[in-house]
């Protein structure tokens, strides 16, 4: 039995039925009790014996809700349990999976069902990843870029762009706590409002240290407030005391070879969404309910 058939069993043992699917969705929406998606107040709101998992919001003039309003579930055609079990197979595999390898895991055939329905489910589970909250990152921060995309010469000499090394890449920028989160988001603009806004944006002010490479790029940090050291890889430093970006580049390697073993390309327009993918994966790598996590945010 290998790996992915072990993750299936046990998702099919964890969640056996539909029902089973709607009240773990319950749970993980209000665990405080059913709170009103309209007006987000839980006091006057009602079950209907009528209709399992809909309540009625006597707040909001008799509003009808069920436990997939307002959620990436709603209006759906397929039942929680396929939902639900895309998302598992997403959560289990450290390096991601593809929707092919998905689809083909769930139904054998890639031809038995419609590929791009689960497509769109892993597109939209991705995009929950993206929405969840954090808070700035503190103690040691490592803040590194890297560039994603095909080599120029392995491209075909009509789509070349140019001999550059970073020719037709993309930039992603990510700052990583020692021990902690990442938050990393794809580089619109190479300029340096884009770099200081980040590190304000994801960065708390009280933060031990950042730790960077000789870019340039950084090189407003402490004129910030930030106390900013560096290490210099092209005199093949890499490490001085507590100076290094060796956690934020394992980061890199795991996201190049998801990309390249998983994904194999993925477009500008949808890395934003996995990258997202992988951050929630990393940052919830100690949560023994990564699951639950993501149906929280859904």
């Amino acid at each position: 039995m290998n790996e992915t058939t072990q993750s299936v069993d046990a998702f099919d043992r964890r969640y056996p039925t539909e029902e089973s699917c709607r009240e773990a969705l319950r749970d993980a929406r209000w665990p405080n009790g059913v709170t009103c998606p309209k007006c987000g107040k839980k006091e006057k709101v009602y079950a209907l014996k009528s209709k399992p998992f809909y309540w009625l919001c006597k707040n909001c003039k008799s509003y009808r809700f069920s436990v997939i309003s307002s959620t990436i579930f709603e209006n759906t055609k397929k039942p929680l349990k396929i939902w639900f079990k895309v998302a598992y197979l997403m959560l289990v595999a450290k390096k991601g999976r593809s929707a092919l390898e998905i689809h083909r895991t769930m139904y054998g055939d890639p031809f038995t069902a419609d590929y791009h329905t689960t497509w769109y489910m892993c597109t939209r589970l991705r995009a929950a990843m993206r929405n969840q909250t954090w808070e700035q990152l503190m103690g040691v921060v490592e803040i590194d870029e890297v560039y994603l995309g095909g080599k120029e010469h392995n491209k075909h000499r009509s789509q070349r762009v140019g001999n550059r090394a970073l020719q037709g890449k993309t930039e992603v920028i990510g700052a990583i706590a020692r021990k902690g989160n990442i938050v990393c988001q794809m580089v619109e603009e190479a300029d340096f409002k884009t770099y200081d806004d980040f590190v304000k944006r994801t960065v708390s002010s009280k933060v031990d240290l950042i730790a960077t490479d000789e870019s340039f790029r950084y090189r407003h940090l402490r004129q910030m407030g930030y106390p900013h050291e560096f290490v210099t890889h092209k005199n093949d430093e890499f490490v001085r005391g507590r100076v290094h970006t060796q956690s934020i580049e394992s980061f890199w390697s795991l996201l190049r070879r998801g990309i390249m073993g998983s994904y194999h390309k993925v477009s500008k327009d949808y890395l934003p969404l996995y990258l997202a993918e992988f951050s929630f994966r990393y940052n919830n790598r100690k949560n023994p309910d990564m699951f639950r996590e993501l149906l929280s945010g859904c």
